[in-house]
């Protein structure tokens, strides 16, 4: 029998899989730190034979080559792919044996990058599940517009292309299992359910049930902003990325701490933004380790800028440490944990700012104060409404366009507390005067905000 094993990658909204026979398995674009997939591939008591990658990928770093190395699999990779490193170069049609009985039949499925491949499971022959990649997601397709922007609408047509060539191939009780929708940015949009068949997908996949002008009107119309670290990811994965070291990064103390913050170097700061928010180092930001640390610290750092890490514990900055590795930010300068006055020389003092719900708002206006009001959101979402009156700059674009918030106290709100808390410490690291808005953005009408939403809306 076959088995299919999920790796969940919550922090970068991904997934990988491990799947074989009893004795021989594929892994199924591995991410950076192949520890897991070793692990797995152990408990099943079987081999890697296969490592199989989808596309190169825009969003995060690859363990493919590093996992192939390790364990002397085969490295497969589409053949449409420019790499700087020796695999096995996959075209359309190609099969693979992976253990006795069980096969990977390549699919070509051009659109998210034009040598895309999908990845057919069989068993005896019979097609039991398809590795999507960023072709065919959940509900929706990957984004065609992180290669070129000439190519975003031919590409776009090719996801559809794609999608219905899947559709007409595959039975109805084939499972999708896609890399991609579960909160990463390379999603056309994100993914309603957890998991999906063929069947499934031809019913509810806009991709399946719209004709092709319809779709790709919708899905251009619909992107979302391009992290900016994406444009380091792909030519990373083509030149071949190096071997992890996710050893513990050297220890600072206070000294060294202020050293670094004068030097212009990021010192980020780990803690909930409860925590933050009640004393800090001054000029320090907040990237709290339980939200998306790798996805917004990679996409608001200046690329290569030496990065320090404050912590409660050795096992916050060791988590971030693996998620920041994953996109290509591999070893922390320096680390501290323990208790923030430790990170602060004699004489320092922490600082601090308040925190606040929409309800806070309301009254302060009420008042008759003018407060400044931020919303760093980003466009699609700030586009669904918004409170009257209120700046906006998305939080990613906050540290180049500083000289764009008013004069005064900064109220700054996102859509649930996470984005305000970071852009709140960029601006208190400024010396600006920032209240977080630590609140659901529904919380905003239910406290008597007027809002502004597009016409036609409730």
């Amino acid at each position: 029998m076959f088995f299919v094993d999920t790796l969940e990658y919550e922090g970068l909204g991904n997934r990988s899989y491990l799947a074989g026979g009893p004795v021989g398995a594929v892994a199924v674009d591995p991410p950076r730190d192949i520890d897991r997939v070793i692990a797995t591939a152990a408990r099943r008591g079987v081999r890697v034979t296969h490592v199989a990658e989808t596309h190169l990928h825009n969003d995060y770093v690859s363990g493919g080559l590093e996992l192939a190395r390790v364990t002397g699999a085969h490295y497969l990779v589409p053949a449409g792919a420019a790499v700087s490193f020796a695999r096995v170069a996959v075209a359309d049609g190609d099969t693979v044996t992976v253990d006795d009985g069980v096969t990977l039949r390549a699919v070509a499925t051009p659109g998210h990058t034009p040598h895309h491949t999908s990845y057919v499971l069989e068993q005896g022959g019979q097609a039991v599940a398809v590795f999507t990649g960023g072709s065919l997601l959940i509900g929706t397709v990957g984004r065609p517009d992180l290669v070129e922007p000439r190519l975003t609408e031919p590409l776009a047509r090719a996801q559809h292309a794609s999608a219905h060539r899947l559709a007409d191939e595959l039975d109805e009780e084939v499972r999708v299992l896609p890399t991609h929708g579960f909160g990463s940015f390379c999603a056309g949009s994100q993914s309603e359910g957890d998991t999906s068949t063929i069947g499934a997908e031809r019913r509810t996949n806009d991709a399946l049930t719209q004709d092709v002008g319809t779709f790709v009107a919708a899905l251009l119309a619909g992107l979302d902003d391009v992290p900016a670290y994406y444009t380091h990811m792909s030519p990373a994965n083509a030149a071949g990325p190096a071997p992890l070291d996710l050893t513990p990064p050297r220890r600072a103390d206070a000294d060294e701490i202020a050293e670094r913050l004068a030097a212009g170097e990021w010192v980020v700061d780990l803690r909930n933004r409860v925590a933050f928010a009640e004393g800090h180092v001054a000029g320090s930001f907040n990237f709290e380790g339980d939200g998306k640390p790798a996805t917004y610290l990679a996409w608001l750092i200046p690329w290569g800028k030496p990065v320090t890490l404050l912590a409660d514990t050795p096992e916050q900055v060791a988590d971030a440490q693996r998620e920041l590795a994953r996109v290509g930010i591999d070893r922390p300068a320096a680390a501290a944990t323990g208790a923030p006055p430790s990170w602060v020389r004699d004489g320092d003092r922490l600082a601090s700012f308040p925190r606040a719900r929409f309800a806070d708002l309301a009254e302060e206006r009420a008042r008759g104060g003018t407060p400044v009001v931020l919303d760093v959101r980003r466009d699609a979402e700030r586009a669904g409404g918004h409170v009257e009156g209120s700046v906006h700059l998305p939080v990613h674009q906050l540290p180049d366009r500083l000289e764009e918030v008013p004069r005064g106290r900064v109220w700054v709100h996102c859509a649930g507390g996470m984005r305000a808390a970071i852009a709140a410490s960029v601006l208190d690291a400024v010396g600006r005067e920032v209240v977080a808005v630590d609140d659901g953005f529904d919380a905003a009408a239910e406290a008597g905000l007027p809002l502004v939403r597009p016409a036609g809306s409730a």
